[in-house]
């Protein structure tokens, strides 16, 4: 009967997608335990089916083996702390180690059968057999020793990459200096730099914001175009209830942001405080004790077996000892041995909250699985079927002492500086339903989600560390969908592709001030054509402006990143290589900004608009005679629920489906629709 129940509930299924037109491929997989049918549209986009939720998960792990088994298998060597196995580099060294001083698999062993609820474990067993199957099928793919993937691998993924997420390699980089620095944690630089490429943005509208009373939702993150967290694009759909169109990172079993038919979410990425650290007092006479709460306390000792390979040839095993204060793993220095502390480092529910977020079909149900509160960041934006819109800034804050600076290296002599306990969920910052009908963030003060400070709750302290900058993008959207009472369709859309700089950015004043100071210094003959070009930029970011592109190569190196102290000899020596790296490449000076910003794929070659910044964001390095689109706008989903409550929604990738495979026709068969700001109707 369930297996009538079944075929019965795939026949359904699967009409929709041929009636569609968009069937293309059909696969069946099954293992012992699991079975799952992937059905890859006329994209390459794979649809999974299966009659469980971890039936789904081992097609999703199949299908996304198949597309980029490479980037899948680098995930799985880094998060074993095996990566120089792989790649003889310090990188991946550095991660071994991490991975080790960490303790992530010692959590595993000691939390795992207690903290992971059954249908977590059942999934994650799922995803790993997928991967193992796609191996079995595909035996050349597999490198020697390389060992079965194990449902332990997929939770301990979600550990290892969380903490890079939220800054700790920042902050490991400035401990390994010379000297220890000033400031170690969050500081708020007032706004955002042009090539600062940590972005997204995210825009929810309410029935009574929009001209024809819909719902609509706007799911655009800015991640790296390749590599461990670029987006893979999958639709999940299971006989228990799961329905989900999203995307996700190599390694995961679940989206991390799209929609079901009854609700969606996206996520930015914000910047609280998450991690502390400690200088240590060592004693002289035994270097594996530290002072604290007035005794010689010993480290916490253990023995790390890490694999390399001299040469990029022979494995060999050496050993390093890790250490463990209260605080937290230690790390040694020339100048001192510190403790860092990090908000959520033994929480194994990230992949819990996320399946849970998938599975809610109404409101009640999302902010139960956001209480969960595992997630350790992420400004999060939801619209539902129902026309509901939230905002919340997820975040799980350390309770500190405010006696102390927070933001530099703390004592470690004293447990007062000490925490165990985090802002509860319900006092972040956060809105529903707000009476604009409208929110956005895009990696800004969550105080001005809808631009009135009224709607959100009270701010925080400082030492929450939560921003109170405005980003460019975030002007620009609050002077687009912000001042626009009745917005259409047509006009979600088009704010959406907007390519302004607006001029209360910080870009723009930096402008006006270089013009002003270089223009009563005296502008340098050689520079005369240039500065009039800039001069007369209209901050726009089109393909087709030919003012722009000098412009954007040149004004962002008007202030610092760390502290955006302006110096304006740097612009000046600046546009003088852009002019000669222009008139070298295109003849001219006010060539059109797309034939210098490119999208490189394979053998396609496209323009682009949209720039640093920009809400169409583009982020760029040089390549060769052009500049190559590397980050910024990639997968992207516009999602809309009708007043009779029925779902519709667009998205576009970057590139295409098959993120590994430049054989396939879905590697860069979306590219050309991505250029001209087009996307594709996912759910009609």
């Amino acid at each position: 009967m369930v297996k009538i129940k079944f075929l019965l509930f795939f026949q359904i299924i699967t009409s929709f997608v041929f009636a569609s037109g968009n069937s293309s491929e059909t696969v069946q997989i099954t293992d012992s335990i699991f079975t799952a049918k992937i059905i890859r549209d006329q994209w390459g986009v794979p649809h999974i089916y299966g009659q469980r939720d971890a039936d789904v998960s081992f097609g999703l792990a199949y299908a996304h083996s198949d597309d980029d088994f490479e980037t899948i298998q680098d995930v799985i060597y880094a998060l074993r702390g095996d990566l120089s196995l792989l790649h003889s580099s310090r990188d991946a060294a550095v991660n071994d180690y991490y991975v080790h001083s960490m303790n992530f698999w010692g959590m595993i062993e000691e939390r795992y059968e207690n903290e992971i609820p059954e249908d977590v474990k059942m999934l994650c067993k799922g995803y790993a057999a997928g991967i193992n199957k796609f191996l079995l099928d595909n035996p050349l793919k597999k490198r020697k020793g390389f060992e079965d993937v194990v449902e332990e691998d997929i939770i301990v993924g979600f550990s290892h990459r969380m903490p890079f997420m939220f800054g700790l390699d920042g902050i490991l980089k400035k401990l390994s200096k010379k000297s220890p620095p000033e400031i170690i944690g969050f500081e708020d630089e007032g706004q955002e730099g042009p090539f600062d490429m940590l972005g997204s943005n995210f825009m929810a509208i309410a029935p009574r914001r929009s001209s024809d009373g819909y719902t609509r939702l706007w799911i655009n993150t800015h991640q790296p175009w390749d590599g461990p967290v670029a987006w893979y694009e999958a639709h999940l759909v299971s006989e228990e209830g799961w329905d989900f169109y999203g995307a996700l990172f190599p390694g995961s079993p679940v989206p991390l942001i799209g929609h079901n038919p009854y609700l969606g979410w996206s996520h930015t990425v914000n910047s609280p405080d998450l991690i502390d650290v400690y200088k240590l007092t060592i004693n002289d006479k035994n270097k594996d004790q530290y002072w604290f709460e007035g005794y010689w306390k010993d480290m916490d000792l253990r023995i790390a077996h890490i694999k390399v390979k001299i040469l990029g040839l022979i494995p060999w095993k050496f050993k390093r000892v890790v250490k463990k204060s209260i605080h937290g793993p230690v790390i040694e220095f020339d100048h001192g041995s510190y403790a860092i502390r990090i908000s959520s480092l033994k929480d194994l529910r990230f992949l819990e909250q996320w399946y849970r977020m998938g599975k809610a079909q109404n409101f009640s149900e999302f902010k139960d699985a956001m209480k969960l509160h595992a997630i350790p960041m992420f400004n999060t934006g939801y619209a539902d079927r129902e026309g509901n819109i939230y905002y919340v800034y997820n975040a799980k804050i350390p309770k500190r002492d405010p006696r102390y600076n927070w933001k530099k290296i703390l004592p470690g002599e004293s447990k007062r500086t000490l925490w165990y306990d985090y802002v509860p969920y319900d006092q972040l910052p956060q809105v529903f339903n707000p009476f604009e009908g409208f929110f956005q963030n895009c990696n800004s003060s969550p105080y001005l989600a809808t631009g009135s400070k009224v709607d959100v709750s009270q701010a925080l302290p400082d030492w929450t560390g939560i921003e109170t900058h405005q980003t460019n993008r975030a002007l620009r959207s609050l002077e687009t969908f912000g001042v626009d009472p009745s917005i259409s369709r047509d006009e979600f859309f088009q704010y959406k592709f907007d390519v302004i700089y607006s001029r209360e950015s910080i870009l723009a004043n930096v402008r006006e001030r270089y013009l002003m100071e270089i223009t009563e210094k005296g502008i340098p003959e050689d520079i005369e054509e240039a500065v009039y070009l800039i001069k007369n930029w209209d901050l726009s970011a089109d393909s087709l402006n030919t003012n722009a592109a000098l412009a954007i190569l040149s004004l962002p190196n008007a202030f610092r990143m760390d502290d955006l102290k302006y110096n304006r000899d740097s612009v000046t020596k600046k546009i003088r290589e852009n002019i000669k790296f222009l008139e070298n490449n295109f003849g001219r000076i006010d060539v059109p900004m797309g034939r210098v910003f490119r999208l490189i794929r394979g053998e396609t070659d496209l323009p682009l608009s949209g720039g640093p910044g920009t809400l169409r964001a583009m982020y760029y390095k040089k390549f060769g005679k052009i500049y190559k689109a590397v980050a910024g706008d990639c997968y992207i989903q516009a999602v809309e629920w009708s007043p009779d409550k029925k779902v519709k929604a667009w998205s576009i990738h970057q590139y295409g489906s098959a993120t590994k495979n430049k054989a396939s026709s879905h590697y860069d068969d979306q590219a050309e629709m991505f250029s001209k700001h087009e996307m594709k109707i996912i759910r009609p």
